[in-house]
């Protein structure tokens, strides 16, 4: 596998752009517990901010996405990663529930930036053949980014409080700086940068089919991902009543887990195929269940949440390479990331979802774990037959000829 030392920089940069995203969103899911006794309310009202996140992402998709198609993936990652290194530093300064929640919102926005302007840049720069790895590499900078909290929660948060948790996530902004030393701008958008495109709304017109499909597609996979993980360390301290360091060493096994099985699938969507690996890796969930939401010892948790995460972001490894060879050439810094946080925003009720579900059966988070994750599993593997799979597809010479004919 050649590469050049500008290709290796995108990838770090990009994957350290998602891990510090997500590891920005996570630091809230440890401390939904502490943020309703402070501010005199129940979980499900708090859970409630990380509903506005998500629903809040597919505008960010659409901003930082048509900023990174006119002019530019790397000038524009640089803008969103300061943003919401930002916002996470004055949601730690909110005085009541109100203002964190509209805090909460803005992340939001600036978070739904990241994942499709990153992906684009890497996946148009790093070598087709590269890209099934470097697309679980990148796609395990999430659980990478959750890992990152789990572990300044097991070991600062008694120190720092709630409000310290978010404090320490101003540091992404320190990535802007290598960006702006050591990223090249992407082969494929130079080659676009001087000719005249077709406008968004025209690209999606004339593949409304394809747009319709990724948006329920990754609806599902997006239930898939935070109806596993979010209200996860809730579910180890109510309703198991583990410590913050237990919680802790869990959220840490099953990050593990997650980074393996993205690399694992990203790397075998290689040789058999993007639909295939997203197919197995989702059907993986199913025996998982039981081990993972039912089982009581945190040893046999762990276990089950390792696996689980083995095949939840196994499935999710492939995404970042997949959508981005299905998407129009035009518009490919917004058309991934749009596509995805749309779906982000139809599944941004789970957390308040499973939260109520949960305490309305008398804090019974195992059933609403299991219910969410099971069912979109079964979903997603007969979805991704319907995909398109175009595998190892050169973008910049797509790029030129899509020009060409238009």
């Amino acid at each position: 596998m050649s590469w050049t030392r500008e290709q290796r920089n995108v990838t770090i940069a990009a994957y350290l752009g998602w891990t510090l995203d997500a590891f920005d969103f996570f630091l809230m899911v440890f401390v939904l517990k502490d943020i309703a006794a402070e501010f005199n309310t129940k979980i499900p009202a708090v859970a409630f901010a990380i509903t506005l996140t998500l629903a809040m992402r597919p505008i960010g998709a659409l901003i930082f996405g048509r900023l990174a198609d006119k002019f530019g993936r790397r000038p524009t990652l640089m803008v969103n990663i300061a943003c919401y290194s930002l916002l996470e530093l004055l949601s730690g300064f909110s005085p009541n529930l109100t203002t964190l929640l509209v805090m909460r919102s803005l992340f939001g926005i600036a978070m739904g930036g990241e994942w499709g302007v990153g992906s684009a840049l890497t996946m148009e720069t790093v070598p087709a053949h590269a890209r099934g790895f470097v697309s679980g590499l990148l796609q395990a900078g999430y659980p990478s980014g959750y890992l990152l909290a789990s572990v300044v929660f097991g070991v600062l948060y008694q120190y720092i409080g709630w409000r310290g948790m978010f404090f320490v996530g101003v540091a992404p902004a320190l990535l802007v700086l290598y960006i702006r030393a050591s990223v090249p701008e992407s082969p494929a958008w130079k080659a676009m940068e001087k000719k005249h495109r077709p406008g968004l709304v025209e690209t999606l017109k004339r593949n409304w089919g394809l747009s319709l499909y990724a948006i329920v597609l990754m609806t599902c996979f997006n239930f898939f991902s935070h109806g596993s993980q979010d209200l996860y360390p809730t579910f180890l301290r109510e309703q198991h009543h583990f410590d913050a360091h237990t919680v802790s060493l869990i959220a840490i096994v099953l990050n593990v887990g997650a980074i393996v099985g993205g690399l694992f699938f990203g790397s075998l969507s290689e040789k058999i195929g993007r639909r295939w690996a997203i197919f197995i890796a989702a059907l993986i969930a199913l025996p998982v269940l039981p081990l993972w939401a039912f089982s009581s010892g945190a040893v046999a948790l762990a276990a089950g949440a390792f696996l689980m995460q083995i095949s939840v972001q196994g499935a999710w490894g492939v995404i970042p390479v997949h959508l981005n060879e299905i998407s129009p050439d035009e518009i490919r810094a917004t058309f991934p990331g749009l596509v995805y946080q749309l779906g982000n925003l139809l599944a941004s009720v789970n957390a308040t979802m499973q939260a109520s579900i949960a305490v309305s059966r008398g804090n019974d988070y195992s059933f609403a774990l299991a219910a969410v994750a099971g069912t979109v599993a079964v979903v997603i593997a007969a979805l991704i037959l319907f995909s398109r799979e175009r595998r190892g597809i050169d973008m910049t010479q797509s790029a030129k000829q899509v020009l060409s004919i238009d």
